[in-house]
């Protein structure tokens, strides 16, 4: 690893080690019976954004790289397998890592909000359809943004102008994205007055833009051909441009689109994995007051 990113796993360690000892209930269940894990939940999380970090899809590969570099830096690494286990279990724990991370990040107090939905292809072929544990959850979408069908899922994301994660949810290529955008808001509880949400035409709701304004959250979209111009539109090509971004930023280096999962847990453990890089790295640049853009994951990439 180079230094940047031997600072940012030093110091990721660190706090996460803190906030799993102040938050045991994070943790996957054990029993009370039995052998103590040799690698450290702070230590696991860790190594997975590395992981993600380095651009690894491959957990064989990374373990590779990890017993034949990462030694020093962890006393114990387990093989593929044990990884692969641990990491499955442990969705729920990375997600509460990633929320007090986000929370630590100057751009959490942001008054703007970017909501949008980026396709997570999960198999091509019509025989890895209905064979895969997927089916059921994921199904065919169209992705607008590359003109394209695709069969998985899709990665729904609240997130400040900076890239920082606000809220997520993973859910069918077809779910309606104005009843996941508003199930992520009520769910993380994070609606507050003076808030500003800005979307695109599949957010478009009438009932939707009023249970956003009981909240106190002002819903900034583009107006349709029949509408009169809506305030803020000024904002929208901006948006656009922005929220590209971050979608790149995840699907880029973490290679968010590789994830190569075969089960809901894999999925949703990889997902988070890749999210929580992403604000590990923003919580980062911004601790330490690094110059340049909050979500560059330049640094990290050796």
């Amino acid at each position: 690893m180079g230094p940047d990113l031997d600072t940012l796993a030093t110091a990721l360690y660190v706090r996460i080690d803190d906030l799993l000892a102040d938050n045991p209930d994070w943790a996957p269940w054990r029993p009370k019976v039995g052998f103590a894990p040799r690698l450290s939940d702070a230590e696991l999380v860790t190594l997975a954004v590395i992981s993600a970090l380095l651009g690894y899809d491959n957990e064989s590969q990374f373990m590779r790289y990890a017993h034949e570099h990462l030694g020093p830096w962890f006393p114990y690494l387990p093989d593929r397998a044990g990884y692969n286990k641990r990491l499955r279990r442990s969705a729920e724990m990375i997600a509460g890592v990633m929320g007090c991370l986000a929370r630590e990040c100057d751009s959490w107090h942001d008054d703007v909000w970017l909501a949008d939905s980026t396709p997570i292809e999960c198999g091509r072929s019509r025989e890895t359809q209905k064979r895969s544990n997927l089916a059921g959850w994921a199904e065919y979408g169209y992705c607008a943004s590359h003109s394209r069908y695709f069969w998985g899922l899709r990665l729904h994301l609240v997130a400040t102008p900076a890239g920082l994660p606000i809220a997520y949810a993973v859910a069918g290529a077809k779910a309606d994205e104005r009843e996941v955008c508003a199930d992520m808001i009520a769910t993380a509880q994070i609606a507050r007055a003076g808030q500003t949400l800005i979307a695109d035409n599949r957010h478009r709701s009438e009932t939707f833009e009023t249970d956003l304004k009981d909240t106190g959250i002002t819903l900034i979209r583009p107006a349709t051909r029949t509408e009169a111009p809506r305030p803020g539109a000024r904002f929208l090509r901006p948006w656009r441009q922005i929220i590209e971004s971050i979608n790149r930023a995840l699907k880029g280096q973490p290679a968010l689109e590789r994830h190569k999962a075969r089960t809901r847990t894999g999925v949703a453990a990889r997902i988070a994995t890749r999210l929580l890089a992403l604000t590990a790295a923003i919580w980062h640049n911004q601790t330490t007051r690094r110059p340049g853009p909050a979500r560059s994951l330049i640094a990290y990439d050796h």
